[in-house]
């Protein structure tokens, strides 16, 4: 199923997104997590390339395996870094052939070691040059786009930003997916924001708990990093070890959910770092066993 008819009929979608491993041994586990999240019924998940898209042919291989051996929904994050148009185009035709038809159409971030993102030769310099690939020439697939609510940090104009989403929706977008974020008037902003400059496709809000201080480290040092409020801050540095972290960290997720829910968002994205534990505690924080119950 497409993810853009997905969103045509619950009035709040819960998804959950989740990375290719790395080494086989931890194959195992993204299977016991997959078994962990199942009951709770996504409307769909997506698997994301590594850094620098140093795990494409796992991504690959994983999303076939999905779409064929599942009756989930998935959707495969493609990005610009390190492909050629022509091998973008073998990629897409091998979805085509298993049946997948939903792609989230990113630049993605330099590979190590590198700087500023420099396309390969024949390759895709924006994100909006692979929406329009891919509309192009697959005109059936559903292409979701990213979205900053606390801006991006190569574009520091952020009326510039808006134009630049928008002119990756006016390119055939059909769905943004933010980066996570700890406050929720930052994504309501967002949205009226993309409201006053015509962008009129479903938003869904990027949610990931806190579940360690050194998470929420490398959070802060994502290169669109999110600001932390204080208030989270002083949880945090009061929890006097990381299983209490957690805790904070879950807590204030589950109270994003339900405002987000109770404000009728389009869709809640779940960033899940491989990992079923926090996701299951929230749906718990929140007393509900599935997506069905939590979002009625």
């Amino acid at each position: 199923m497409l993810v853009s008819d997905i969103l045509k009929k619950k009035d709040t979608t819960l998804s959950f997104e989740f990375f290719p491993p790395n080494r086989e041994i931890n194959w195992d586990r993204l299977y016991r997590l997959s078994s962990d999240l199942l009951p709770l019924k996504p409307a769909y998940i997506s698997i994301t390339y590594g850094a620098g898209g140093n795990t494409r042919d796992r991504t690959h291989d994983l999303v076939v395996y999905v779409q064929k051996e599942t009756d989930l929904t998935v959707v495969s994050h493609l990005t610009c870094v390190g492909s050629n148009r022509d091998e973008m185009k073998e990629v897409l035709e091998k979805y085509q052939e298993n049946g997948v038809k939903n792609i989230l159409a990113l630049r993605g971030d330099p590979p190590k070691g590198q700087k500023t993102f420099v396309p390969v030769e024949n390759g895709f310099f924006y994100a909006v040059d692979l929406v329009k690939y891919i509309k192009k020439y697959f005109p059936e697939m559903c292409i979701g786009v990213a979205g900053f609510p606390e801006g991006h940090p190569e574009t520091p104009n952020r009326l510039h930003e808006i134009d630049y989403l928008k002119a990756k929706v006016d390119a055939g977008a059909d769905y943004i997916v933010t980066q996570l974020f700890f406050d929720n008037r930052v994504f309501y902003d967002f949205c009226e924001r993309c409201e006053l400059a015509g962008i009129n496709v479903p938003v869904i809000a990027g949610v990931m708990p806190i579940t360690s201080k050194d998470v929420m480290i490398r959070m802060a040092e994502l290169s669109a990093g999110s600001n932390i409020p204080a208030r989270l801050l002083k949880s945090v540095y009061r929890a006097k070890d990381d299983e209490h972290v957690k805790k904070v960290g879950v807590h204030w997720a589950a109270e994003q959910v339900r405002d987000l829910i109770d404000n009728k968002v389009r869709g809640i994205h779940f960033f899940t770092l491989n990992s079923s534990k926090a996701t299951l505690e929230i749906y718990d924080t929140l007393g509900v066993s599935d997506s069905d119950q939590l979002v009625e």
